[in-house]
């Protein structure tokens, strides 16, 4: 069985009002998502608001979540960028020692071409011994890892272990899994997707649902990779009206907003994130008071 299948949760990082790292409620939520069922955690990812965070607080958090799940279940650390030699660096500066994994992102802004994209996370894998997951994403990064280049990547490297495919495009997803080797595994990064994804062969999920619908969220994709799609479908449909209103201002703006209701944190967001409006506020506070969302 793949080490990454099933659900990861990219955890969001909460906030005081003063815009410091809120670490009981960080620990809040650990505790809540672990006893949710979810299969690993994910730190420092795009939902943890971490192009905001300085490099002290990076590690800091890192070793809290490290430290209060406690071997529970497996952390995934994310370690991308833009900077090639910075991530490289990173790689040999933070604590990894106890993390199972790292997820990096494509590089953003400065849109490299597939040759770029290869070279890439090729220096990335010559620098780490931990196994990778590539997280492809192009709707923030602005560029797009080919299939082709994925599928090279897989079989060049066997510790780059899964692709976090984010693209939204089913017949790319498809044809990463065809022709996927065998150690490589192809996990969603679209939480409305996950369904008809794991239907294709997508071996699970990195979510951002899973903070605040953790357990509903993750008996669903349990239930899709024991092929029973009719109580899949239930969750799914039941999930998919609160799934979109996560997105529809932006994450983590509407998962910060949601975990505020349930209170597991403050609804605080460090800028140029901002809070969601009023009116989406008050449709994610209707939509888990009238499905009992509660502390796990």
């Amino acid at each position: 069985m793949h080490p990454f299948r099933g659900t990861g949760v990219a955890l969001a990082t909460p906030f005081n009002s003063n815009g410091t790292i809120d670490y009981p409620a960080l620990e809040k939520l650990i505790n809540h998502v672990i006893n949710g069922g979810v299969n690993y955690l994910v730190a420092l990812g795009t939902t943890a608001e971490t192009p905001t965070l300085n490099d002290h607080e990076k590690k800091d958090i890192l070793a809290f979540i490290l430290e209060k799940c406690n071997n529970r279940v497996p952390v995934v650390c994310g370690i991308g960028g833009n900077n090639t030699a910075e991530i490289i660096h990173q790689l040999s500066t933070y604590k990894l020692d106890k993390v199972s994994g790292i997820l990096s992102v494509a590089p953003y802004y400065n849109k490299p071409s597939q040759e770029g994209l290869y070279q890439h996370f090729k220096a990335i894998a010559l620098s780490t011994a931990k196994p990778i997951i590539l997280y492809n994403v192009p709707g923030r990064t602005s560029s797009n890892i080919a299939p082709a280049t994925a599928l090279k990547l897989a079989s060049e490297f066997k510790h780059i272990v899964a692709i976090k495919e984010a693209s939204g495009s089913l017949p790319q997803n498809m044809e990463i899994i065809q022709n996927a080797p065998a150690h490589f595994a192809v996990i969603s990064g679209d939480d409305n997707l996950v369904l008809p994804q794991i239907a294709a062969g997508m071996e699970g999920v990195i979510s951002v649902a899973a903070n605040c619908f953790t357990r509903d969220f993750t008996n669903m994709v349990n239930l899709a990779l024991a092929d029973d799609f009719v109580d899949a479908r239930r969750l799914h449909y039941k999930l998919l009206p609160g799934i979109d209103l996560l997105f529809t201002e932006g994450n983590p703006a509407g998962v910060k907003c949601a975990l505020s209701h349930m209170g597991i944190c403050q609804n605080e967001l460090r800028l140029p994130i901002v809070p969601v409006s009023d009116a989406t506020c008050l449709k994610l506070a209707q939509f888990i008071n009238s499905n009992s969302f509660i502390l796990s």
